[in-house]
């Protein structure tokens, strides 16, 4: 098991940068694939980007595309999502998620554990 703790959200102009971490607990980090996924007031969580194990795939969303970044440090048991460009669409709560696989899971509903969240807002 895993216990995940986002942090860096806030509070950004539109075009703004952000740098969310998620700290993991436990010795077997390097065995989870991690996923920054958000939600918005009034909507369903949408996937927002993934990484595996080692780091060396990535994927993300259409709509983040060429704006955010995931990245992991194992021996911190750190994930990372570099948000720059933001927008007010952006505005979201955002979630870290873990799943103990090899792949890359790019649905929310695929993943096993999960963070509090922490709240991201793009003003105008």
């Amino acid at each position: 098991q895993v216990q995940l703790v986002e942090s860096g959200g806030g509070l950004v102009q539109a075009g703004g940068s952000l740098r969310l971490s998620c700290a993991a607990s436990g010795r077997t980090f390097s065995s989870y694939a991690m996923g920054w996924i958000r939600q918005a007031p009034g909507k369903e969580r949408e996937f927002v980007a993934t990484i595996n194990r080692s780091g060396g795939i990535t994927y993300y969303a259409d709509s983040v595309k060429g704006r955010f970044t995931v990245s992991r440090d194992n021996a911190k048991n750190t994930v990372y999502l570099q948000m720059n460009s933001l927008k007010p669409e952006d505005t979201a709560v955002y979630y870290c998620a873990a799943r103990s696989t090899g792949w890359v899971p790019r649905k929310s509903y695929e993943y096993e554990y999960w963070g509090q969240g922490t709240q991201v807002t793009v003003s105008s």
